[in-house]
C-alpha cells in the first residue's frame, strides 16, 4: 500500500479521562464522593482511570507522506492503517478524501497521486470491485508510467473479470520491472493455459503488444530501497523455493537409489542414500535402506549402525530391527540376532523370513556355545 507497510501500526485517538468533582451543599471539608466516583483525590482517581483506559498510540498518523501536505499526508496514513486492519471500505474513503485533497489544494506530485489512486485501487480490489480498480490503475499509471503495483494490481483485476489477454500483457510487464514477482509468474503460466484452451496455438498473434519497459525504469526499480516487509517477503520466498528445489532433489536421490538397489549396485546406491540422508537427517527409511547396501557389502558395522539410528527414530521399525539382526548374524553374535529378531516376531507374527532366521540363528547359538564350552 504505497508506503503503508512503513507506518506503525495504532489506531482511533487519544482517551479522554474524566476527573471527578465534589458534591455541593456539603459543610466543611467532609465531601462525600459524586456518585459512581471512587473515594481519593483527584489525582489517585485520574491515574486509576488512566491505567484502565490506556491512550492509543495515533502519532502514526502525523508521519510526514512523500510531498503531501500534513493534512492530507494524515488522511493517506488514516487509510493505510485501516487497509492494514482490513477495513478496505473505510480506507476507501480516506484515500478519496485525499485524492480531492490534492485537486482543491493544487498538489503537483505524481508520485504521490499515483500512490493514492493505487492505493484506493487495492481497496476496489479487495471488495471486489475490479472495473473501479482497473480505472484507478490507470490514472496511477499515467502519472507514473510503469508503476509496479498498480500494474499488478491491474492484471490482477483483469484476470478476475476473464480478461486474460491483457492480464497477461500487464503480468508480463510487472515482469520485466521486477522477475521476482512469484505471484506474476504463477499468473502468467496460469493464464497462458486458459489462453491456449480460448486461442488456440495462435493464441500470441490476439494479444495486445507488450510494452517494453525501458532500462532506466528496470535500473531505478533495482537501486529502490527495500521496506522491512518486502525484504521478509523475498526471504520467505526464497526459503520456499530452496526447500522445493531441496525436496525435489531428495526424491530424485531416492528414486536413483531404489533403482540402483533393484539393479544389485549397491555401492552406487550407498552413495545416493547418503546424499539423501545430508539433506534430510531425519528421514527412517534412508537408514534401513542404505543398511541393505552395507548388509550386501558385508558391512556389517556399518549396518548396524544404520539400523541403530533407525530404531532411535522409530523403536517399532520391524526392518531396522530384522536388517540389525542380519548385521548381528554377520557379526556373529547371534545372541543380539536371536533378540532382535524375537522383536520382529513380536511386533508382527507373520514375518516368515524373520522365524527362518530365528530358526537359523538359534542353531548357530547353540553351535557356538558348544565350540567355546569344548575350548574351555
Amino acid at each position: 500500500m504505497g508506503n503503508a507497510q512503513e507506518k506503525p501500526p495504532g489506531g482511533g485517538g487519544a482517551t479522554k479521562t474524566n476527573h471527578g468533582g465534589t458534591a455541593a451543599g456539603k459543610p466543611h471539608n467532609h465531601k462525600a464522593p459524586e456518585k459512581g466516583l471512587s473515594n481519593g483525590s483527584p489525582r489517585e482517581n485520574s491515574r486509576k482511570e488512566e491505567q484502565a483506559s490506556p491512550a492509543v498510540d495515533t502519532s502514526y498518523l502525523d508521519a510526514p507522506a512523500g510531498a503531501l501536505p500534513p493534512h492530507l499526508a494524515r488522511l493517506k496514513n488514516e487509510g493505510n492503517h485501516l487497509f492494514k486492519h482490513g477495513q478496505f471500505g473505510e480506507a476507501l474513503g480516506k484515500y478519496t478524501q485525499a485524492i480531492e485533497g490534492c485537486a482543491e489544494a493544487g498538489v503537483d506530485s505524481p508520485e504521490d497521486l499515483c500512490i493514492l489512486y493505487s492505493n484506493r485501487a487495492a481497496c476496489y480490489l479487495k471488495d471486489g470491485n475490479s472495473a473501479d480498480c482497473i480505472q484507478d490503475c490507470t490514472k496511477a499509471l499515467e502519472l507514473q508510467p510503469y508503476s509496479l503495483k498498480p500494474l499488478l494490481r491491474r492484471a490482477m483485476a483483469y484476470e478476475s473479470l476473464e480478461r486474460y489477454r491483457k492480464a497477461y500483457v500487464d503480468y508480463k510487464t510487472v515482469l520485466q520491472i521486477d522477475t521476482g514477482i512469484q505471484a506474476a509468474h504463477d499468473s502468467v503460466h496460469r493464464i497462458t493455459k486458459m489462453l491456449i484452451e480460448q486461442d488456440g496455438p495462435e493464441w500470441r498473434e490476439k494479444l495486445p503488444e507488450i510494452p517494453a519497459v525501458p532500462l532506466s525504469v528496470q535500473q531505478q526499480h533495482r537501486e529502490k530501497p527495500i521496506s522491512i516487509e518486502q525484504a521478509q517477503a523475498r526471504a520467505a520466498r526464497a526459503a520456499q523455493d530452496e526447500a522445493r528445489k531441496k525436496e525435489a532433489r531428495f526424491t530424485l536421490l531416492k528414486q536413483e537409489g531404489n533403482d540402483l538397489v533393484k539393479k544389485g549396485l549397491f555401492q552406487e546406491a550407498l552413495q545416493k542414500y547418503s546424499e539423501c540422508l545430508a539433506l534430510k537427517p531425519e528421514e527412517c527409511a534412508l537408514y534401513t535402506n542404505r543398511a541393505i547396501c552395507y548388509l550386501k557389502l558385508n558391512n556389517f558395522e556399518e549396518a548396524k549402525r544404520d539400523c541403530d539410528s533407525a530404531i532411535q527414530l522409530d523403536p517399532a521399525n520391524k526392518k531396522a530391527f530384522y536388517r540389525r539382526a542380519l548385521a548381528f548374524k554377520g557379526l556373529q553374535d547371534y545372541l543380539s540376532a536371536s533378540s532382535d529378531l524375537q522383536e520382529v516376531l513380536q511386533l508382527d507374527p507373520n514375518v516368515r523370513e524373520a522365524e527362518q532366521e530365528l530358526e537359523e540363528v538359534t542353531g548357530l547359538l547353540r553351535q557356538s556355545l558348544m565350540e567355546n564350552a569344548t575350548r574351555g
